[in-house]
């Protein structure tokens, strides 16, 4: 009956053929006209995941108290004074910018810590830090009356002074002195310079994390453009550029978080895809040239797959609005699948025409003998693709439901349209056979060593089934982000300090002090290195320490606030500092009979103090600018921390307080890991131990690890599902459990030896590429279901027929398909062509060398 039904079909398309195309034509039309004017598409790699898992809902709960804060600004500069001014003029102005900025915010950085930050420090620190700055009197007074590359000579000499007199030792003045040669170093070589004076005080180079400041901004979003945050982060740039940082403090903005990556994600997708998609369309169509040598019959393909195509993206678009960066690939697998069924009607028309003279007559016998498998072809595709529809893979889920309906479709117009459409061009007839003769003695030489390439075949996949074990499946998404995108390179920068929380876990508790109590508990676990809530931004030993602070601002305070302060120097005077500070250091190198570093350090900075002198005013005016810029921020900072202020939960800024406590008295604890957080199993492990303490956990390395879990979960089920389904279709069709062994088994096995070569050529398998697999069962099965149809109907070499002609040009039309997502400029996409073509090679194999020689003798031939 269905046999039957085809070919009333394709009689009635091809008697009829104008009115075909005429209606092919309108809905095609409206079907590009609604994506013109309905595509969309979101980079949200959430939405990828449904929001049932009870992940997904922790994770919202969490956000509803504590929203994430869309846009991080990195502010770095070459010194820790410089990265906080910068920082702070940065905020400030934003602040007032208003429009697409709604709030800014400044961890760690603004006025409370800038005025509070010694009281955050060890008792004991706090005490020596305040008795170092109360003996540096003089030597701050000098500066702060004249904050200029005079004064600094003259702070020097002061330092130098109190050697002279045995107070201080000239090696304790070794690392000031070489810090200061280094400067003049660069200086004097034209190279960027910047003396931090922060840096000098603490006594040991700056860490990463103390050149760098973060603004938490969060932007007004508009969801109606492909990139929402593009006018924030636009806004974001061009104030940091009318602020002149880089001339001004050296400091350069990077922007990362959610909205960043997100449109970053958007325009790497979309690099370089118009190349793709015309370098495809270019390749699939030589294909066809050579599976076809027809420029009539590859015009109906062409034309039979992209009304197709435009039908299947209007479809896609009604049924899930917005597609994602899975979904999306349906274009591809429409192309590389697709017209599969364009080649096998097409080369079985071909090789009818090659006997019957008679356009119509060959038509009609070419759907009677190629309606049947294309049918079940296409149901067992679909199936295939829609087998994951169930699942919590909401990506792959859309993915499937669209492609499992463009299957569907390209069948439709494979057996309506192109006939019409071959009808109208009246392409000649065939004069040469079609198939592979050259491939007679590859049939013959597997027809006579059956059984041994059958149990050889077996046994290589069974001896590679131990590698399934280790299997690597990458659950981190960010690596499947373009890692020189700005918003990308600076996050996975930030990773590498645990410090700054880039994969840290969050959990919502319903006081303060269950935070705290949490927070204590999983603190101990060996995985966690550190654990923050509101109460970690409330200092303990408060008393000691401002008592010293105290102590050391009555001291400071008229020093560093002098009623005038000294005018600029002329470049005269500047020379004559510069020299004497010289002839002093070199008095004191030559006095020190033993020598020592003191006495090297003075030397060569001595020595480097005369060449500046010698030089130009320019240069001058370069050491000028390395050296008072960050001494008058330091001075700014150091007064502000002099009058520091007994913290408690009741005067915190309300914004950092809102951070960690919401409005309905909920509040957060921040844990962070413990070793590389970049590494996928040391974040498993530590998601793994956090969730064994506190079960409500959530947060991005949370996020990642129950993506993966739901992942894998899916996999399973849809493989579960996608079997049984295809299964059921064959059975339906072939009556015979033989039969349906028969198309599974080869099935299964190239499945198998793809997974194993993962392991071999280290492909992990990630969110993006596990769509590889369900296409080899779509693909697969495909394949397959040719091979068991023309062997049930008798068909012997298999290899040098007109099958196998068809199935190897419309696998390599796949493969050029898959081939353009493997040239992706997006790692995700790149991945995904690289596993489809893994997967397409196994299913090749295993439907043109393996099950022939499975399925043996035809049946009828052996009743013979």
């Amino acid at each position: 009956m269905l046999k039957k039904a085809i070919v009333r079909t394709v009689d009635t398309c091809v008697r009829h053929p104008w009115l075909v195309v005429l209606v092919a034509l309108v809905l095609s039309g409206a079907s590009a006209v609604y994506v013109a004017r309905n595509f969309a598409i979101t980079t949200n790699i959430a939405a990828l995941i449904s929001s049932n898992p009870p992940s997904r809902q922790r994770q919202s709960e969490y956000n509803r108290h504590f929203p994430v804060h869309s846009i991080i600004a990195v502010v770095d500069a070459p010194a820790p004074e410089l990265a906080a001014k910068a920082a702070d003029e940065l905020a400030a102005a934003l602040e007032r910018r208003g429009g697409s900025i709604r709030a800014v915010h400044e961890p760690g950085g603004g006025e409370f810590f800038a005025r509070n930050g010694l009281l955050f420090l060890p008792a004991e620190e706090t005490v020596q830090t305040a008795g170092a700055l109360s003996k540096a009197e003089p030597l701050l007074a000098t500066l702060a009356s004249d904050p200029t590359l005079r004064g600094v000579t003259s702070a020097l000499e002061s330092g130098l002074t109190a050697v002279d007199v045995g107070r201080l030792s000239l090696d304790a003045m070794t690392r000031p002195l070489t810090l200061a040669a280094d400067t003049l170093d660069n200086v004097l070589a034209g190279r960027p310079a910047i003396f931090s004076w922060v840096s000098m005080a603490q006594g040991r180079p700056p860490e990463p994390r103390e050149l760098r400041r973060f603004l938490e901004i969060d932007p007004v979003l508009d969801f109606a453009a492909l990139e929402p945050g593009a006018k924030a982060t636009s806004a974001i740039r061009e104030t940091a550029a009318d602020l002149k940082l880089g001339s001004e403090y050296d400091a350069r903005v990077r922007l990362t978080g959610l909205v960043p990556i997100s449109d970053d994600e958007f325009a790497t997708v979309r690099e370089g895809a118009g190349l793709n998609v015309t370098l495809t369309v270019v390749a699939v169509l030589a294909i066809l040239w050579f599976a076809l040598h027809s420029g009539r019959i590859i015009t109906a393909v062409f034309l039979s797959l992209v009304a197709g195509l435009a039908a299947t993206a209007a479809l896609g678009l009604v049924m899930v609005h917005t597609l994602n960066l899975i979904s999306v690939a349906f274009f591809v697998l429409f192309i590389g699948i697709g017209v599969d069924f364009g080649i096998q009607f097409s080369v079985r028309y071909r090789s009818e025409r090659h006997h019957i003279d008679n356009l119509h007559d060959a038509l009609l016998s070419a759907a009677a003998k190629a309606g049947g498998p294309l049918v079940l072809a296409g149901l067992a595709t679909a199936a295939g693709f829609m087998s994951f529809l169930p699942t919590d893979y909401r990506g792959l889920a859309e993915l499937g439901q669209i492609a499992g309906c463009g299957m569907l479709i390209a069948f439709i117009a494979s057996i309506t349209l192109l006939p019409a459409l071959l009808a109208l061009l009246n392409p000649p007839g065939e004069t040469h056979a079609m198939g592979f003769a050259a491939l007679a003695p590859v049939d013959l030489f597997l027809e006579r060593r059956r059984v041994p390439v059958i149990v050889g075949t077996i046994l290589v996949v069974l001896a590679g089934a131990p590698l399934l074990l280790k299997l690597p499946f990458d659950f981190n998404p960010m690596n499947l982000r373009d890692p020189h995108k700005e918003s990308v390179a600076t996050y996975n920068e930030l990773k590498q300090d645990p410090q700054a929380g880039g994969n840290s876990i969050d959990i919502l508790t319903s006081s303060l002090k269950e935070a705290d109590a949490v927070a204590a508990r999983v603190a101990k676990v060996p995985e966690v290195s550190g654990t923050f809530t509101l109460s970690s931004f409330i200092p303990g030993d408060q008393e000691p320490k401002l008592a010293a602070i105290d102590a050391a601002a009555a001291k400071l305070d008229p020093s560093l606030n002098p009623k005038s302060v000294e005018p600029a120097p002329s470049d005269e005077e500047v020379v004559d500092s510069l020299n004497s500070a010289a002839e002093h250091l070199t008095q004191l190198a030559s006095d020190e009979k033993e020598g020592g570093p003191g006495a090297a350090a003075a030397k060569r900075l001595a020595g480097l103090l005369t060449q500046l002198a010698r030089s130009n005013p320019v240069t001058r005016q370069r050491a000028d600018a390395a050296f008072t810029p960050t001494l008058k921020i330091a001075l700014d900072q150091l007064r502000l921390a002099l009058h520091a202020q007994r913290i408690t939960a009741e005067n915190l800024p309300r914004d950092l307080a809102e951070d960690w406590v919401s409005a309905d008295g909920h509040a957060r604890v921040e844990v962070l890991p413990k070793g590389d957080s970049n590494d996928s199993e040391v974040l498993r492990r530590f998601a793994l131990a956090v969730l064994a303490v506190a079960p409500n956990a959530t947060g991005p390395a949370i996020s990642f690890y129950e993506a993966a879990r739901t992942i894998v979960r899916a996999f399973i089920e849809a493989g579960g599902w996608a079997l049984l389904s295809i299964a059921i279709i064959l059975w339906a069709t072939l009556r015979r459990l033989t039969d349906v062994l028969l198309t599974l088994v080869p099935l299964i096995m190239a499945a198998t030896v793809t997974l194993e070569l993962c392991v071999l050529l280290d492909l992990p398998l990630n969110f993006a590429n596990i769509l590889a697999l369900p296409l080899l069962l779509g693909v697969g099965v495909a394949f397959k279901i040719y091979y068991i149809m023309a062997w049930r109907a008798g068909k012997t070499r298999l290899l040098e027929s007109t099958l196998t002609r068809a199935v190897i040009f419309s696998a390599m039309t796949t493969a050029t398909a898959f081939g353009s997502l493997w040239l992706s400029h997006h790692p995700g996409t790149s991945s995904m062509g690289k596993l489809m073509a893994l997967s397409l090679v196994c299913t090749m194999a295993a439907a043109v060398l393996f099950q022939p020689v499975l399925m043996g003798p035809p049946r009828q031939r052996q009743q013979a």
